[in-house]
């Protein structure tokens, strides 16, 4: 499986943060170390206000302590309070404004919020102080084609493509920043191949976008993906996610929002390309709005 673009279940990144969520500075105070791993142990087993009271109570013991800080905000994000986790990521930043890792959180969490400018300052920030990263930064290239800098997001894909060379989706997200740029059929000639994405139905995925395959052939590999219900619901989101993403650099919104509001909620996913999901459909309904 593509190492970029892969389903990451909300509670493992909370983990994952939460177990590693260490930054330099004062030796913490007596009674912290513990409350923090309690706090980790408690979100481990999804009890988030547990963890939550656990991070609070080691902020009021050590109030200028960055990892409690780190903890309370990851913990925000897994309950959806994305608000707060953004407060108390600035918290975290103003202990330790060089901790690059909590730059990319805050991105994430901006980009959640459909705060797309805010999202590319905090990446962008975090490639500052982390520059080996920015071949790798396919978040980045997605906010780039939100905000409308498609040039940049076309950069951020051909770069990505260097230490990612077998992922659909990556080719996806270049051909659709170069459609914005120069049209549906330029960007058709320039799509990027892949043959050994096997992820389901990318393949499948891959053709229609260069014109040799069919939405009705993506929707039926999807339909057939895997041998339980968990692998065809994540294959009808992928399905569904990059049709409305076709359709829409097509011009048939009628189309996109379909598929689009069948990748935000009938088939919705727990992981950053759910979000995208989620964002694009909140992005769609703000601009119908206007």
């Amino acid at each position: 499986m593509p190492t970029s673009m892969k389903t990451r279940p909300a509670i493992l990144v909370v983990l994952a943060a939460l177990a590693c969520a260490c930054v330099n500075g004062p030796a913490a105070e007596p009674g912290v170390p513990e409350l923090l791993k309690q706090a980790q142990e408690a979100a481990a087993r999804g009890r988030h206000d547990e963890a939550l009271t656990l991070a609070d109570k080691a902020i009021q013991l050590a109030p200028k302590d960055a990892n409690a800080h780190i903890a309370r905000a990851r913990t925000l994000v897994a309950k959806g309070d994305l608000a707060g986790a953004i407060k108390s990521f600035g918290r975290v930043l103003e202990l330790a404004p060089n901790a690059a890792v909590v730059y990319q959180w805050r991105g994430e969490t901006n980009f959640k919020l459909g705060r797309i400018k805010e999202s590319i300052a905090d990446f962008d920030q975090f490639l500052r102080l982390e520059p080996s990263r920015e071949p790798h930064h396919w978040q980045r290239g997605i906010s780039y084609y939100y905000a409308g800098r498609f040039a940049d997001g076309k950069r951020q894909f051909e770069t990505h493509q260097t230490v990612n060379p077998q992922d659909v989706e990556n080719a996806v997200w270049h051909f659709l920043c170069n459609a914005r740029l120069n049209g549906l059929e330029p960007a058709r000639k320039d799509l990027i191949p892949i043959s050994g994405d096997t992820r389901v139905p990318m393949k499948e995925v891959q053709a229609h976008f260069a014109g040799k395959g069919t939405a009705a052939q993506v929707l039926a590999a999807a339909d057939a993906a895997g041998k339980t219900d968990a692998d065809r619901r994540g294959a009808r989101f992928y399905a569904h996610l990059y049709l409305g993403l076709y359709f829409e650099a097509a011009g048939d919104a009628k189309k996109a929002r379909e598929h689009i509001e069948k990748a935000a909620k009938d088939f919705s996913e727990p992981h950053y390309m759910g979000d995208v999901a989620r964002v694009h459909l909140q992005l769609m309904n703000r601009l119908e709005k206007k």
